[in-house]
């Protein structure tokens, strides 16, 4: 038996883009709806199995209809573009996957899904209809379901023709008519006013349409109805018409031109990969495969048993691999050595290396010239054993990055792939994933690294080329090679923490939560599992009657984004966002960092991760030092744990005050900003200033805050949907003051149209020091692609020239604690601050030295500003 489904494109990403929280890549592309939509077509073929598939999408904004009523669909608000840009990627999905998509000029994606399940109704299918939208209930048929999406996305109702009666007393090609009474509002079919579903309905059972109901209007009770409904005559056939699907729509394909296997291919995981949809690449049983060009390829090597004096590894210029598996190094096991160089190559055991002492000196001398795949994992990893590494002359990692950071490459075969080196085997492939992550025997081991040092010797050359031809050689001599010895040595002091402290503030925050959850008890009037979404659902939307944002497949939707929208309507609410918090803080936060103290050191070691964003900014993972919650007062005190590692030293730090607005006021050139900074003004008090023509002293506090949402989020290229949504307003309000901002500031107007156009003819952007990010949808012919590759061209520079800027200040401020005979030590970055400890007599010297080389890391038109504190505690250097 053949099955067809059919789905509803518009409608569904509708439904998962509001279903879902704004999620994004780390490259700052928004897959919510991409993510729901994709999750849903999985949902429908693992249950469903369909034999044929198709997904109808809406082709434009104007259709037949508009020839019977103009105002047909009027009044809807524009798509958020942040929606508008994931319609590329939902239907490379598609495609990927083997489904056939369908759109065709003035109609809609009714009339195509109409039009086939009356087909496949004919030839005897069984039909499915996935959609969010009532109208195609009146599909419904003996061989034709419609299921219809809740509030959520994969949760969703069967309508048969019993189900749509059983609903609305009503048989499905009568949904019509109860349209042509009532009207649809969202689609702006006016019907007859005045009359609602529950008239409706109860005329339709009288009459059984809106035609016999003109045919008998003398015979409807109710003088006003009766009024109504004559007056409206002609409104309430359009709105019929309107309303009815055209099931005739000429289409240029047969229904087995919809057959559909299912196939998840190598371009569709690497799409999944590129959204970083990690939980539908295990659905779909993704996993990776040794490459048979590379099996092909067979490179020599000597496996070294002793090391001798005169041993060739010695070389100058020699391509080392350090390997290991765990993903922080900081915890690692070497499990080999691989060397390659001009004379040959070598694989060295592990027992092997660690034990000779000519090996440990070669490692440790700076003169001996090393190409590495990644210099700070490779020196983190041989301090923990013991050993001193020195002499990096190239990091294959860093160069790539810089080159393309919009490239995602997630081991060296991904990166010598792109220049076209195929000997080399990707680490997933070789090791396995996760529990099935094993190391092979030593031979194939050894076969393994040494392809990969190979690789490293053979990229070097190629590399050094592209970054000369980029302009990047500075960028990557004078910045990021010396940055990645700085980080190490931050990584490898690590920060000390108070084991009892943390467990003491554990303690606390279980009785705060005992506290709330009595709170949250009494203001419900039940006792409940706060924790369990169903329950504490049941309690808001059913008991204490607030209005339910939407739904899931469980029942009402809890998440935090619905809690927020709720704020202000019930006391509740504020103390399970608390509640919420301090239960993330006790897990995630204290319960984390006590598994994180190195038994060696009991502090606790980062991993920075230096080639991760595509703005250049750093980012801080196992732990995230980076990402301690500050909202609430118990977040804040988790910093108290941080403290100096010796008696008698402070925590000082030193933060970089609105670095990003000073770099577009610079970037910019525009006056007004540059005026505001060099005045010292408080910019989001001007910037409320000029946006509401008040006088600065008349700035309300709501004011300021709206201005310094607009300032940042200008920044971010914010659209008139996000800023609506941070500052819960409407559209209209948002798109209003983002219009005003930018007539206020013309600099930043021009700056935005002219880095576009600049993008546009480049295929790039860059900041002030020269790092690159490429922007191949810029000329996109989809409006989608290209509008999201703008505001990337717009926020690029400013973000990455302010990670560039505090990345330089570390560099240099490294050199000048040397210079200055210092004992301070810089331990972390902190976005746009640097945490220090020094001896308290160190302070004050300090307080001088480091906005000193921060605010001088880089000269710019705007004064650059370093506020400073100190303290017994991070807590307390604030």
């Amino acid at each position: 038996m053949n099955k067809l489904v059919l789905i509803d494109g518009n409608s569904i990403a509708y439904r998962a883009f509001f279903a879902l929280p704004l999620l994004n890549t780390d490259k700052g592309v928004y897959t919510n709806a991409v993510y729901g939509f994709t999750n849903m077509l999985l949902k429908i073929i693992e249950e469903e199995k369909p034999t044929h598939m198709l997904v109808a999408f809406d082709a434009g904004k104007t259709t037949f209809r508009h020839q019977t009523f103009k105002e047909y669909k009027g009044g809807r608000q524009k798509t958020p573009p942040e929606l508008s840009e994931q319609f590329p990627f939902i239907r490379e999905v598609l495609d990927l996957m083997g489904i056939k998509r369908y759109e065709k000029e003035l109609y809609e994606a009714d009339d195509i899904i109409g039009t086939l399940a009356k087909a496949a109704q004919e030839k005897g299918w069984e039909t499915e209809v996935v959609t969010g939208d009532k109208d195609l209930l009146q599909l419904a048929d003996e061989r034709v379901k419609v299921l219809l999406t809740r509030k959520g996305i994969t949760d969703v109702d069967g309508y048969t023709p019993e189900k749509v009666f059983e609903r609305y007393e009503l048989n499905p090609d009568q949904i019509i008519d109860l349209k042509g009474l009532m009207g649809d509002a969202s689609d702006n079919i006016p019907g007859v006013p005045g009359v609602g579903e529950k008239t409706a309905i109860k005329l339709l059972k009288q009459f059984g349409s809106v035609e016999a109901i003109y045919d008998h209007l003398d015979d409807v009770s109710g003088t006003k109805l009766r009024e109504k409904l004559a007056q409206h005559q002609e409104q309430a056939l359009m709105s019929k018409k309107l309303a009815t699907i055209n099931c005739q729509t000429p289409l240029d394909f047969s229904l087995d031109d919809l057959k559909y296997e299912p196939s998840f291919n190598a371009p569709l995981i690497d799409l999944f990969k590129e959204l970083e949809f990690q939980s539908l690449l295990e659905r779909i049983g993704a996993e990776a495969t040794l490459s048979e060009e590379a099996k092909q390829t067979d490179l020599s090597f000597t496996v070294i048993e002793h090391i001798d004096k005169e041993a060739p590894v010695f070389e100058d210029k020699t391509a080392l691999i350090v390997e290991t598996l765990e993903e922080n190094y900081h915890f690692a096991d070497i499990i080999g050595f691989a060397l390659t160089n001009a004379k040959g190559r070598w694989y060295i055991p592990k027992s092997v290396g660690l034990a000779s002492d000519l090996f440990k000196e070669w490692l440790a001398d700076a003169s001996k010239r090393k190409i590495v795949l990644d210099a700070k994992h490779d020196q983190a990893v041989l301090h923990w054993h013991g050993l001193t590494f020195d002499g990096v002359c190239f990091d294959v990692n860093l160069a790539a990055y810089l080159i393309d950071p919009s490239e995602t490459f997630s081991d060296l075969a991904a990166i010598a792939k792109r220049y076209g080196i195929t000997y080399v085997f990707a680490d997933e492939a070789f090791y396995g994933k996760g529990v099935k992550q094993h190391v092979p025997g030593e031979e194939e081991l050894a076969d393994h690294l040494v392809r990969k040092a190979q690789a490293l010797l053979d990229l070097m050359p190629l590399l050094k080329k592209e970054l000369a031809k980029n302009n990047q050689d500075e960028l990557y001599n004078q910045l990021e090679r010396p940055l990645s010895k700085v980080l190490a040595d931050m990584e490898l002091e690590g920060v000390a923490v108070s084991e009892e402290a943390l467990k003491k503030m554990g303690v606390d925050l279980e009785e705060r939560l005992a506290e709330l959850e009595s709170d949250i008890h009494k203001l419900a009037g039940v006792d409940f599992n706060i924790n369990s979404p169903k329950q504490l659902g049941e309690v808001l939307f059913e008991k204490l009657n607030l209005p339910p944002v939407k739904k899931t497949k469980t029942g009402y939707s809890t998440s935090a984004d619905v809690l927020e929208k709720l704020k202000g309507q019930h006391e509740i609410i504020d103390k399970i966002l608390d509640y919420r918090q301090l239960g993330k803080l006790s897990s995630t936060y204290i319960d984390g960092l006590l598994k994180v103290i190195h038994p060696k050191t009991k502090r606790i070691h980062t991993v920075f991760r230096q080639t991760y964003t595509q703005t250049g900014r750093l980012s801080s993972i196992d732990p995230n030092l980076q990402n301690i919650p500050i909202r609430l007062e118990e977040g804040r005190k988790i910093r108290k744990a941080f403290m100096p590692s010796e008696p008698g030293y402070m925590i000082f730090s030193a933060d970089y005050s609105q670095i990003e607005l000073r770099v577009l006021a610079h970037i910019s050139e525009d006056e007004n900003l540059i005026r505001a900074f060099k005045e010292g003004m408080d910019i989001h008090t001007k910037t409320a200033s000029d946006v509401f023509d008040v006088p600065p002293e008349k700035v309300t506090p709501l004011m300021r805050r709206h201005a310094k949402a607009v300032n940042f989020g200008i920044v971010y290229g914010i659209s008139d949907y996000g800023l609506s949504q941070s500052l819960n307003i409407s559209r209209k309000e948002a798109g209003a003051f983002i219009e005003k901002y930018l007539e206020t500031f013309p600099g930043v107007k021009n700056y935005m149209t002219e880095i576009v156009q600049k993008a546009k003819h480049d295929g790039y952007v860059t900041t002030l020091l020269n790092r690159r990010r490429y922007l191949p949808d810029i000329t996109s012919r989809q409006f989608n692609r290209r509008s999201f590759a703008e505001r990337t061209a717009m926020n690029t520079p400013i973000q990455g020239t302010a990670a560039d800027i505090i990345k330089l200040a570390m560099v240099q401020m490294a050199k000048r604690l040397k210079q200055e005979g210092l004992k301070a030590k810089m331990l972390l970055q902190v976005h746009d601050e640097l945490i220090f400890e020094a001896p308290e007599e160190e302070v004050e010297k300090l307080k001088i030295v480091v906005p000193e080389v921060m605010e001088n890391a880089i000269d710019l038109k705007v004064p650059l500003i370093v506020d400073v504190a100190y303290g017994p505690t991070w807590y307390d250097a604030k």
